[in-house]
C-alpha cells in the first residue's frame, strides 16, 4: 500500500489524476480511503524503507495498516521512530509467541 500511495502522488504530481478526489473516484475507492493510503507516505524516510522491505510470513503481513497508522499519528520523525521501535517488538512478541503457542 505505501508503494501504491507513492505511485498515487506521482500520478497526482504528473497530472494524471486532478487530485486525490479524482483518483479516489478512478479507483473506486472512497476519499478517505485515499487519504489513509497517502498519509503512509508521512512516515520518516527510514521507517518507510523499513516497511517496504518487510516481508509477509505463511501468507501473513508482518504487521497490519492499522499499526502503521499509530506510527504516522505519533508526530514528527523523532516520535515516530520511538512508536516503530515500539511496534516492531510488539510485533516481533507476537510473532514468537505465535510460533510457539505451548510456551
Amino acid at each position: 500500500m505505501l508503494a501504491f500511495a507513492h505511485g498515487l502522488g506521482a500520478a497526482i504530481e504528473r497530472g494524471d489524476f486532478r487530485d486525490q478526489a479524482d483518483a479516489a473516484r478512478y479507483y473506486q475507492l472512497t476519499r478517505a480511503r485515499i487519504t489513509q493510503l497517502m498519509n503512509l507516505t508521512l512516515l520518516a524516510p527510514d521507517i518507510q524503507e523499513q516497511v517496504l522491505y518487510l516481508e509477509a510470513v505463511d501468507g501473513r503481513e508482518p504487521m497490519s495498516e492499522r499499526d502503521l497508522r499509530t506510527v504516522i499519528y505519533a508526530g514528527d520523525w523523532g516520535a515516530q521512530r520511538i512508536e516503530w521501535r515500539h511496534l516492531r517488538e510488539q510485533t516481533a512478541y507476537a510473532s514468537d509467541a505465535s510460533d510457539h503457542p505451548h510456551s
